[in-house]
């Protein structure tokens, strides 16, 4: 694997369910934290929706559990952009860098 090009600074935000006074709950969006990473685009299947933008995220590894360590439900916010993550694994055997699926929505 070639060593990537971590130059884009994104925040890494989890959703966090926040009561709406009435029974109900809305979702927020808490901030986790600063991780810099390589977006790349990445190929469209048939099935893709025009909105949506396929994205191959790369940022360094955290441990299993750590806050800094993305998972599926996470999306990252680069200014006005929002990635929300699909999928994670592990970049390569040496688990230096993380892989994130993400999608990028678009206004159509």
């Amino acid at each position: 694997m070639n060593t990537p090009h971590l130059n884009r600074k994104m925040v890494l935000e989890a959703p966090q369910r926040s009561s709406d006074g009435a029974g109900g709950f809305s979702e927020v969006w808490q901030p986790l934290g600063i991780i810099w990473g390589e977006v790349l685009p990445r190929g469209a299947g048939r099935e893709m929706i025009a909105s949506e933008l396929n994205l191959k995220i790369t940022v360094r590894a955290a441990p299993q559990g750590a806050p800094s360590r993305p998972t599926a439900a996470m999306r990252f916010r680069d200014g006005a952009r929002l990635y929300r993550i699909g999928a994670v694994t592990e970049a390569d055997v040496s688990g230096r860098y993380l892989v994130c699926f993400a999608t990028e929505e678009v206004a159509a």
